[in-house]
């Protein structure tokens, strides 16, 4: 079960909260790779399976492609496609559902409102109420059963949050994200929603930023700080410990991409260097099955770029 984020108050110690100096925790395996190389996909796991949802291609057309992966077999096979291509969308699991929320489509990256339900029994897809606004580069997670989204491109958006409740298919605006970012990641612990890292339009490509939402007060707060702050993250929860993936904006790398694997212990309330990712990649999503967090395709080059190397972090 999920532990409750100890509530913390005022100033964060810079001290108390930097990247703690323990032996490096989880390991690293190569898996079967995607069919199709892309990046900037969503990814979320259903009944035991991966899935690899939209993203953009090689030959930099937008994707509608669905890749299923099983790590029993460790194969790969193809859903029923998405009624649109997209690319920076987000996706998540609800009540043996998927949901597909937002992205940006064609190389305009003009952003979407959509909301894709999936059935994985019969392999269709169908429309749901649309976000209230018209959004990629967001990222969403789930608390009790609803659908939290937040930031994005384009720039006036990147403040944007709101809940989807697949019961009632309605959507709700909720108080603007205190930091105004995209290309973020996002994932829940107990009753609260984490906003972890992303980048401003035009400008810093590395925010280090978390802020925490209390989804029963209503109310957003300051969490602390990644050690690396980066862009185009995947993040993860297991047994209530949040792992964060990868990124751009690295100055100190050739290709501009981080392999950083970093994780937040909310208790005591510290940060961790994990072993590092084998493949540095950003556009990536992350999904968990059985304790282990798998993190396919991406780019290994900042911007423009694709791979199809699946990894998977076992957590230890």
């Amino acid at each position: 079960m999920a532990k409750k984020m100890v509530l913390l108050t005022g100033a964060f110690v810079v001290g108390a909260l930097a990247i703690a100096a323990l032996p490096q925790r989880g390991s690293w395996v190569t898996l079967a790779p995607m069919n199709e190389a892309r990046q900037e996909v969503a990814v979320t796991s259903l009944n035991g399976l991966i899935y690899v949802i939209g993203g953009i291609r090689g030959d930099r057309s937008t994707a509608d492609t669905v890749e299923v992966y099983d790590p029993a077999t460790d194969s790969w096979h193809f859903a029923a496609p998405l009624p649109e291509p997209l690319h920076h969308t987000a996706a998540v699991t609800v009540n043996g559902r998927i949901y597909v929320i937002g992205g940006l489509s064609g190389l305009r990256f003009t952003p979407r409102n959509v909301t894709f339900e999936y059935d994985p029994q019969q392999d269709v897809w169908r429309s749901r109420q649309p976000m209230p606004r018209r959004r990629g580069a967001l990222a969403a997670a789930v608390v009790d059963g609803r659908i939290y989204a937040a930031g994005g491109s384009p720039s006036f958006r990147e403040r944007s949050f709101a809940v989807y409740d697949p019961v009632r298919d309605e959507w709700d605006v909720l108080p603007d994200m205190p930091t105004p970012r995209n290309h973020l990641a996002a994932a829940a612990i107990g009753s609260e929603f984490y906003a972890i890292g992303g980048r401003t339009t035009g400008g810093d490509f590395t925010l280090d930023v978390v802020e925490i939402f209390d989804t029963r007060a209503g109310t957003w707060r300051s969490g602390p700080s990644m050690p690396t702050g980066r862009s185009g993250i995947a993040a993860a929860v297991v047994d209530g410990v949040l792992y964060v993936f990868g990124g751009e904006g690295n100055s100190r790398h050739p290709l501009g991409v981080f392999d950083a694997t970093e994780a937040f212990f909310p208790e005591p309330g510290e940060w961790r260097a994990l072993a590092p990712m084998p493949t540095p990649r950003h556009g990536i999503g992350a999904a968990v099955v059985g304790g282990t967090i798998y993190i396919p395709g991406g780019g290994p080059v900042q911007g423009f770029g694709v791979t199809n190397v699946n990894e998977a972090f076992i957590v230890e």
